[in-house]
């Protein structure tokens, strides 16, 4: 086998050793981040990044922090490739004539756009919907606010009635 050959499995070794938490203290050593801004990024301690770090600057071979960022950054595009799975991506849009019945010319639709609309019937609306907007009509605010201001008094009058009975229930 000869050198390059021997360095790349070398080299494959070295990254699937790496493990997760060591590749994204990594990422962000490439970026020349401190352990302090790589602990806040990550939401750990600063101690962990240190040991993380020392850890794949073992594994990687790397007489330092720099070094090690320097071979990652390497490695990274060769071995850390992005796989797409199919289904992900969205199917193309066909488009499908809608039918009409009056004779005129047939206007084409995509399917996504009939399942968005099929699907919005389904959805519950709030009965106070209308309530809360700010441009009501002065005959509207007028009726919510004599409706507001009577539920008030309906509540005001009720709360000394049971004060009123609590006061004679305690006195005897």
């Amino acid at each position: 086998m000869d050198d390059l050959g021997l360095r790349t499995l070398e080299d494959a070794k070295r990254w699937a050793r790496l493990t997760d938490k060591q590749r994204a203290c990594l990422d962000l050593l490439v970026e020349r981040k401190t352990s302090k801004q790589i602990a806040r990024a990550l939401n750990i301690a600063k101690v962990t990044v240190d040991q993380r770090i020392r850890a794949a600057r073992d594994i990687l071979g790397a007489p330092n922090r720099d070094e090690a960022a320097i071979i990652y950054a390497r490695l990274k595009p060769i071995y850390d490739r992005m796989i797409y799975d199919p289904v992900d991506l969205p199917p193309t849009l066909t488009t499908v004539p809608s039918i009409d019945t009056n004779g005129s010319k047939p206007a084409a639709s995509t399917p996504s756009n009939r399942m968005a609309t099929m699907g919005e019937t389904s959805r519950k609306h709030s009965p106070f919907k209308d309530l809360w907007r700010h441009d009501h009509r002065s005959s509207n605010v007028i009726i919510i606010t004599a409706i507001v201001a009577v539920a008030l008094a309906i509540f005001a009058l009720t709360a000394l009635g049971i004060a009123q009975a609590l006061t004679q229930l305690i006195s005897g």
